[in-house]
């Protein structure tokens, strides 16, 4: 594919219309060759009209469901439209830092992983809740023991795959079930995740934090349901072998194209 992005940064987004800005201009100043995928997921603020404004071409295109369907549903929508080689999540508030990503792709590139999860410190600068991290640390606790493994943060929003392994997980979930249906689906089909920490700002309840403690216990419903889950390309629990396309990451400086009009989902326009 002519002028094929490295990484694909999926980014949902509902009322963040005063952060959407910030959190394009830092994912853009990233030396990555990579393409932004823009899902305004039913926002009643300004959201739709700055992605409008943003959309540039191939580079940043910005879709629209026309009435909130969750987190989940605007993720599959983004990962539809994906072309990278490697997609990212990214919320479009200012608790995760773009400038990580170097970070969370090198594993990658350097052939000593196919999935990346940063992992958050939670130190007291950070965390705006004791019980948010409690709970966080709970369902964490939940993963390690249904699959068997040793993670420090499933519920982090910065997960890193190839596009390939993030289609064969056929997500299906609405809500913020999304992150433990991404981990839990990756352990089944035999991926084993690295590790690297991250930089993270928590915002709290009024600064427009939408996690609650029925999340919580969405998320632990969730980890238990798909420990039955078995991937239909997966032979004996052994992943299909992942093979890079390229071998480095290429830094785009120049523009994809020429401005383009906003896309948008079938779903309607506002």
């Amino acid at each position: 594919m002519p002028n094929q992005p490295y990484l694909s940064v999926l980014m949902p987004a509902l009322n963040e219309g005063t952060t959407i800005d910030r959190v394009l201009d830092a994912v853009l100043a990233v030396d990555v060759s990579l393409e932004v995928i823009l899902v305004d997921d039913g926002s009643t603020d300004d959201t739709w009209h700055r992605m409008q404004a943003r959309a540039d071409g191939d580079r940043v295109r910005a879709f629209r469901h026309a009435a909130n369907q969750g987190k989940g549903a605007a993720i599959r929508t983004a990962l539809r439209e994906a072309r990278g080689e490697l997609v990212i999540i990214q919320d479009a508030d200012l608790e995760y830092d773009p400038a990580d990503y170097h970070r969370l792709i090198d594993p990658i590139i350097n052939g000593r992983a196919t999935v990346v999860f940063g992992t958050r410190a939670f130190a007291a600068h950070t965390a705006y809740s004791y019980w948010y991290v409690m709970g966080n640390r709970l369902v964490t606790l939940a993963t390690n023991l249904l699959y068997n493994v040793y993670l420090s943060d499933m519920e982090t929003g910065y997960k890193v795959m190839p596009r390939d392994v993030a289609l064969a997980l056929d997500l299906e979930a609405r809500g913020f079930e999304l992150e433990p249906e991404i981990t839990a689906k990756l352990l089944r089909s035999g991926h084993r995740i690295y590790e690297v920490p991250v930089e993270y700002a928590a915002r709290s309840r009024a600064e427009g934090k939408k996690l609650t403690a029925m999340d919580g216990a969405r998320a632990l419903v969730a980890l238990a349901r798909y420990r039955a889950w078995r991937p239909a390309h997966v032979a004996a629990g052994r992943p299909v072998p992942w093979h890079p396309r390229v071998n480095h990451v290429a830094v785009d400086h120049e523009a994809d194209g020429g401005p383009t009009s906003e896309q948008s989902r079938a779903q309607g326009r506002a």
